[in-house]
C-alpha cells in the first residue's frame, strides 16, 4: 500500500523527468546522436556494484574528464542525500580513472575543501550533486558505503569515422580528430601533392596506397646506365601536401683525368661523345716498331666511372737474361739496355773444362737469343754396372761418373764381399780399381721328416741363401707347421721341418633345437669318423641326418637345420595392422602376433594370438569398425545439410556441409567432421538473417514505422515513411532488407513546407513549448485534484521513482 502524498511525490517525479527529456528533444533538431547520461538511486548501490550495473546495462560509469561535463551533470541530475558515485577510485595508491586505469593528473582533480582525507579505506569517490557547499565537488568514501549511481553510454561507432581518423567524444556530440595527411568530415580523403617530373636520363616509379600522388606516396628515382642520382633517392608526399625533397637530378659518370707523362715509344687518340673524361669517353694506344705494348690498347670510362684499365707503356722488347754457365765465365756488350735488341755475349770455360754449344749469342728484334745457351762440361769416366747381387753408390761433385765421383760397393743381404769395394774416377778419365765379387751365405743341411719328402730348390748353391725347401705328407697325413722353408742371409732356416698328422675335419656343433652323436675310428672329428643329427619335440630336420668325415678332411655333408612347425599366413584386418615377434622364424611355432586399428577404428575380437606346437593359431583374427558419432537429426533453421559417409552414416570419416537459404547468412563453420574420438570436429552452425544498415537519425518532420519479422532492420523488415502536416515525401515511401543486406531504395525526406507555413511554425515554437508545459502542469494539478477527492490510500502498481531497476534519462 502507498499514501497519497507518497503516489503525488511519485507522479511528481516521473512529469519532471518527462519534461526534461521532452525539453531536451526539442532542442535538438536531428534527435539524439551524442552520449547518453542515466543514474539511478533506487536502491542505492556499493562502488564495485554500481560499476558492474553501468557495464551491464550501458558503457560503463561516468568518469567525469572536464569541468564542462560537472556542470553539465550537476544541471541535470537530481538531488540525492546519498550523492553520486562517478568512474575514479584508488590504484596502487593513487587516484585513477577506472575504465583505463590512467592516473588522475593533479590539474584534472576536482576535490571538495579539505579532501581527498587519509582515513583507510575511503579509495572510492562520489560527486556532490546540488550540494552547498562545494556543490559539484568530488570527495573520497569507502567503497561498501551505497550511493547512486551515473553512467553513459558511448556515441562513437564503427561508421561514425573513417579508419583514418580517432572518434572523440564529447559532451553531447562526437568529432572526427583526422590522422596526419587526412582531411574531409569522417577523415576519408588523403592530402594531395603536386605531380612529379622525370629527371632527365632518369625515370621513377611510384607507390599510392591512397591513390595517385596523395598523402604517404613514395616514388624511387633511378638514372639511366652511366649517370647516377644526386639528391634523394626516395620522396614521400607528407601530411602537408608537399613532398619531403625536392626532385633529384641525374649526373653524368666522370672518370679520373688520365696522366700520359709516362706513355713514350707510341702514340694515342681520344674520343669524349658526352663530357671529357666522362662515360663512354675512350682513348686508344699504339707502339712505335721496336716496341710492345705493355697493357690494353684501348680503355674506355664504364657507367661506374672507372676506366676499364690503366694507361699502357711501350716498352723495348728484350731477350732473357743470361747467366755464366757452370765452370766459365760470360762478357756481355748491350746497345741499349742488359739483354735487349742488339746485345752480344761471349762465353770461355775454366781449366779441366770444355765449351759446348756456339759462341758468341747475340738478342734478335724478335726478343729471342740466336742461338741457346753454351756449357762448360767436365772430364768423364767409363759407366758403373751394379755387379751380381752387389749395389754401386756414388758421390758425385759434378757428374755421374765423372772426374771427381767416388763410388762404393756393397753386397746385397745375404753375400759376402770379395775384392775392394772403393773405386775413383782419375783426371785421366779411368777408375783406380776393378770391382769386387759377391758370394752367397750358405744354411746347414737337412734331411726329411718321419711320413713326409723334402723338396729343395738351390739358385746359388746347394742349402745357401736363397734354397727353398718344401716338405709334403703322405696320403692321410696332414702338416703340423710350415711346409716350405727358406735359407736366410744369416745362414740359417726360416722355420723347422714339420711333422705329418692324421687329418681332421672341423669340429661339428649340434644345430639349434637339435643333436649329434658321433663315431671315431681315427680319433675325435678325423679321417673316418660318421655322425648322426636328430630335432628336439617342434621342429623338423630341414637336410640328411647323418654326414662323415673325408680323407680330405671335410664333412661329406653340409649339417642340416631344425625348422620350427608354421603356422598360415596371416593378413592384417581392414583398417588396421598388426605386428608379429618371430623367435623362430615368420609366422612359425612361438611366433605371437597383436593386431591394432587404424585411427578413428575400434577393435573388435581378441587382439593377440599365439602360433601352436602343431602349426595352428590360438585366435581368429579380429575385425576393425569406425568409431560412431552422434547423429546429426536435422539441418539448421532456414538452412540445409548435406553429408557423405565414407565408413558408415555418421561414424568416422564422415562429413557434412552446411549451407543458409536466401536472405540468411552462416554462422559457424560451414562443414564438420567425425573425428577419431568419435566427436564432431565442429558445433552446429546456425543461419541468421542478413542486416541491413540500421536506420536512424531521422529529421522532425519525418515519421517512421517498422516491422520486423526476423529481427531489428534485417531482411524481410520493412519501413513506412510520412511526413508531418505542411511536408510532402520526397522518394519511397516503403523500404524493404532485401536478402543481400541492402535497402531496396535510399531514405526518403520531407520537403516543400509553404512561406507561411514556416514562419507560423518558427514564430509559434516557443509559444508551443510554453503551452505544452502548462498543459502539463494542469494534469499534475488535476491528478492531485483527483487524489484528495478519493480518500486516504491506493493500491499502486506503479514502483517508486527510487525503486526502479533504471529511472535513467537520454538526451
Amino acid at each position: 500500500m502507498m499514501s497519497v502524498d507518497m503516489r503525488l511525490n511519485l507522479h511528481f517525479k516521473v512529469l519532471i523527468l518527462t519534461l526534461i527529456v521532452f525539453t531536451e528533444e526539442l532542442s535538438n533538431k536531428e534527435g539524439v546522436q551524442a552520449w547518453t547520461y542515466h543514474y539511478n538511486t533506487g536502491p542505492n548501490q556499493r562502488w564495485l556494484e554500481a560499476r558492474q550495473w553501468c557495464q551491464t546495462h550501458f558503457t560503463d560509469m561516468v568518469p567525469i574528464r572536464s569541468q564542462e561535463e560537472t556542470e553539465f551533470l550537476n544541471n541535470l541530475l537530481p538531488f540525492n542525500p546519498k550523492y553520486y558515485w562517478i568512474g575514479i577510485h584508488k590504484v596502487a595508491g593513487v587516484w585513477a580513472w577506472a575504465e583505463s586505469n590512467q592516473h588522475v593528473s593533479e590539474e584534472d582533480q576536482n576535490w571538495a575543501t579539505a579532501e581527498p582525507d587519509t582515513i583507510a579505506g575511503q579509495d572510492c569517490v562520489e560527486i556532490y550533486i546540488k550540494r552547498e557547499p562545494d556543490t559539484a565537488k568530488w570527495n573520497n568514501e569507502k567503497c561498501r558505503n551505497k550511493k547512486g549511481t551515473v553512467c553513459y553510454n558511448v556515441s562513437c561507432a564503427q561508421e561514425s569515422c573513417s579508419s583514418h581518423a580517432d572518434c572523440v567524444e564529447t559532451v553531447g556530440n562526437y568529432t572526427c580528430k583526422c590522422h596526419p595527411g587526412f582531411q574531409g568530415p569522417r577523415c576519408e580523403e588523403a592530402i594531395t601533392c603536386s605531380p612529379l617530373p622525370n629527371p632527365e636520363q632518369g625515370s621513377h616509379q611510384c607507390f599510392h596506397p591512397y591513390g595517385s600522388n596523395r598523402f604517404n606516396s613514395s616514388c624511387h628515382f633511378h638514372c639511366e646506365r652511366g649517370f647516377w642520382l644526386l639528391g634523394m633517392p626516395q620522396l614521400l608526399c607528407q601530411a602537408n601536401a608537399h613532398w619531403d625533397n625536392p626532385v633529384p637530378l641525374c649526373q653524368v659518370e666522370q672518370c679520373p683525368v688520365l696522366d700520359f707523362t709516362n706513355f713514350t715509344g707510341g702514340s694515342m687518340n681520344c674520343s669524349h661523345p658526352i663530357a671529357p673524361n666522362s662515360y663512354n669517353s675512350t682513348c686508344d694506344f699504339r707502339c712505335d716498331e721496336g716496341f710492345e705494348l705493355f697493357g690494353l690498347n684501348q680503355i674506355q670510362c664504364d657507367n661506374s666511372g672507372k676506366w676499364t684499365a690503366s694507361v699502357p707503356a711501350c716498352t723495348v722488347k728484350k731477350c732473357s737474361p743470361m747467366s755464366s754457365p757452370v765452370m766459365g765465365n760470360m762478357t756481355c756488350v748491350d746497345a741499349i739496355e742488359p739483354f735487349s735488341f742488339g746485345s752480344q755475349c761471349n762465353f770461355s770455360c775454366q781449366e779441366g773444362y770444355s765449351l759446348t754449344g756456339d759462341n758468341p749469342l747475340t738478342c734478335l728484334a724478335s726478343g729471342q737469343w740466336k742461338y741457346s745457351t753454351p756449357a762448360c762440361t767436365v772430364v768423364q769416366c767409363s759407366s758403373l754396372t751394379d755387379p751380381p747381387h752387389a749395389h754401386i753408390q756414388c758421390q758425385d761433385p759434378v757428374r755421374e761418373h765423372s772426374y771427381g765421383s767416388k763410388c762404393t760397393v756393397q753386397c746385397e743381404e745375404g753375400y759376402n764381399l770379395i775384392g775392394t769395394n772403393v773405386t775413383k774416377c782419375s783426371s785421366q778419365g779411368t777408375w783406380s780399381h776393378a770391382l769386387p765379387v759377391c758370394q752367397a751365405v750358405r744354411c746347414p743341411s737337412l734331411t726329411s721328416a718321419p711320413h713326409g719328402s723334402l723338396f729343395c730348390s738351390d739358385p746359388h748353391g746347394e742349402f745357401s741363401f736363397g734354397s727353398q725347401c718344401k716338405t709334403a705328407c703322405e696320403e692321410g697325413f696332414s702338416l703340423n707347421g710350415t711346409a716350405d722353408t727358406d735359407c736366410t742371409s744369416a745362414g740359417k732356416w726360416s722355420t723347422d721341418i714339420p711333422k705329418c698328422r692324421a687329418k681332421r675335419c672341423p669340429t661339428l656343433t649340434p644345430p639349434a633345437h637339435g643333436s649329434v652323436v658321433c663315431s671315431d675310428l681315427h680319433g675325435e672329428f678325423s679321417f673316418g669318423s660318421l655322425c648322426m643329427l636328430s630335432c628336439v619335440e617342434g621342429f623338423n630336420l630341414n637336410g640328411t641326418n647323418n654326414t662323415e668325415c673325408t680323407s680330405m678332411g671335410t664333412w661329406n655333408r653340409e649339417i642340416p637345420h631344425c625348422l620350427a612347425k608354421r603356422c598360415p599366413t596371416l593378413r592384417s584386418p581392414s583398417h588396421g595392422s598388426f605386428a608379429c615377434s618371430d623367435p623362430h622364424g615368420e609366422f612359425s611355432f612361438g611366433s605371437r602376433c597383436t593386431s591394432a586399428c587404424g585411427v578413428g577404428f575400434l577393435l573388435t575380437g581378441w587382439a593377440d594370438t599365439e602360433c601352436t606346437a602343431v602349426g595352428t593359431w590360438s585366435t581368429d583374427m579380429p575385425h576393425c569398425q569406425a568409431r560412431q558419432c552422434p547423429l546429426l537429426a536435422k539441418a539448421p533453421q532456414h538452412g540445409r545439410m548435406n553429408c557423405n559417409h565414407p565408413n558408415a552414416p555418421f561414424s568416422y570419416g564422415s562429413h557434412c556441409g552446411f549451407e543458409c537459404n536466401e536472405g540468411f547468412w552462416l554462422r559457424g563453420t560451414p562443414a564438420t567432421t567425425c573425428n577419431n574420438s568419435g566427436q564432431w570436429s565442429q558445433n552446429l552452425p546456425t543461419c541468421q538473417p542478413v542486416q541491413c544498415q540500421a536506420i536512424s537519425g531521422l529529421p522532425l518532420s519525418l515519421s517512421m514505422n517498422c516491422s520486423h519479422p526476423l529481427g531489428n532492420f534485417s531482411f524481410g523488415s520493412q519501413c513506412l515513411f510520412s511526413c508531418n502536416q505542411g511536408f510532402s515525401l520526397n522518394g519511397t515511401a516503403a523500404l524493404l532488407c532485401s536478402s543481400s543486406g541492402f535497402w531496396n531504395d535510399s531514405r526518403p525526406n520531407c520537403t516543400g513546407m509553404s512561406m507561411e507555413s514556416a514562419m507560423l511554425l518558427y514564430t509559434g515554437a516557443g509559444a508551443a513549448t510554453a503551452v505544452v508545459i502548462l498543459i502539463l502542469i494542469g494534469l499534475v494539478l488535476l491528478i492531485m485534484m483527483q487524489f484528495r477527492r478519493k480518500g486516504n490510500t491506493i493500491v499502486s502498481d506503479v514502483p517508486v521513482l527510487e525503486d526502479r531497476e533504471n529511472p535513467a534519462f537520454e538526451f
